[in-house]
């Protein structure tokens, strides 16, 4: 259950793999340049990649149930302001949005199956981590076509 519930976590935030498929919708959309939305991506990989770095001691501290939700939090706001962000068509606020706040979600996201699963199963740890790594890679084959679908069949 434990190696499960960090493979679905992953499932949720490897979404973020999926962001060339909202690209150019996006930039038609708010008529932006796609290398200009395409840089949120790049924002957000950058706080992941921090996040993580920061979050592992944090899930050792105070465990997973905390960096779980807090990544929950913050990733489901980043997307909520990156909606909004479109809207109003501030690309400003799409960075930040996308960028910092789900980025920052993405990276405790990321660390606290990994961090969790190790201890589980010390004797397995390759297999156990491969799996919830898995996760994240695997959610772009997922989502990208879930999204392509659900942009051409809802009208704006």
């Amino acid at each position: 259950i434990v190696a499960l519930a960090g493979i679905m976590l992953h499932l949720i935030i490897g979404s973020v793999y999926a962001w060339s498929v909202f690209t150019g919708p996006i930039a038609k959309q708010t008529g932006w340049t796609e290398s200009s939305v395409a840089g949120a991506f790049s924002i957000a990989i950058f706080f992941l990649g921090m996040s993580a770095a920061f979050m592992g001691r944090i899930v050792e501290v105070a465990g997973p149930r905390l960096t779980g939700t807090i990544s929950s939090i913050l990733y489901s706001l980043g997307i909520i302001l990156t909606g909004y962000s479109i809207h109003i068509h501030s690309l400003v606020l799409l960075y930040i949005a996308y960028g910092v706040i789900g980025g920052l979600g993405l990276g405790s996201g990321y660390v606290t199956p990994v961090s969790t699963i190790i201890k589980w199963f010390p004797d397995k740890r390759g297999l156990a981590t491969g799996l919830a790594i898995m996760g994240f890679g695997f959610a772009a084959m997922l989502t990208g076509p879930v999204a392509q679908n659900l942009m051409s069949t809802v009208v704006l």
